[in-house]
């Protein structure tokens, strides 16, 4: 990973590449990103599996949302989400509000909809690419 990712501590959110509904979940964040910050990279990317390696989590587990929100910090599944939530413009920062749920029920959830996103949000059969705007949050 290169040293300016490294040191960049704008919030990462790491993701499956071929999967629809992530796919779909990127667009509509970098739509709703207030502050413009949110940086994105393929679970299986370089840099994905080595936040996965350095967390201590399974690089071959792709089901799970990942935010690295500082040097060694990473969120995952629910904790994730409503993080990157909190960020965004009008009412869906107010999902954050939603951790008062306790987290093995958030999980529970988020694993189930994780479990059988393939088959409700098949992969696209055109690569998204961001434009050129947005195209500099995207890290391999």
């Amino acid at each position: 990973m290169s040293p300016e990712i490294e040191a960049n501590d704008a919030p990462l959110l790491l993701y499956d590449g071929e999967c629809g509904l992530c796919s779909h979940a990127v667009q509509f964040i970098l739509r709703r990103d207030r502050r413009r910050r949110m940086l994105f990279a393929p679970l299986q990317s370089e840099t994905g599996r080595e936040i996965l390696a350095g967390a201590g989590l399974d690089p071959v587990d792709l089901t799970t949302m990942i935010l690295r929100t500082g040097p060694g910090a990473v969120l995952v599944r629910s904790d994730a989400a409503l993080t990157a939530a909190a960020d965004l413009r009008g009412p869906w920062r107010w999902a954050s509000g939603l951790r008062w749920i306790p987290r093995p029920i958030r999980d529970a959830v988020y694993r189930l909809v994780a479990r059988f996103r393939h088959r409700l949000f098949p992969a696209p059969t055109a690569c998204w690419l961001p434009g050129p705007d947005d195209a500099h949050r995207f890290i391999g």
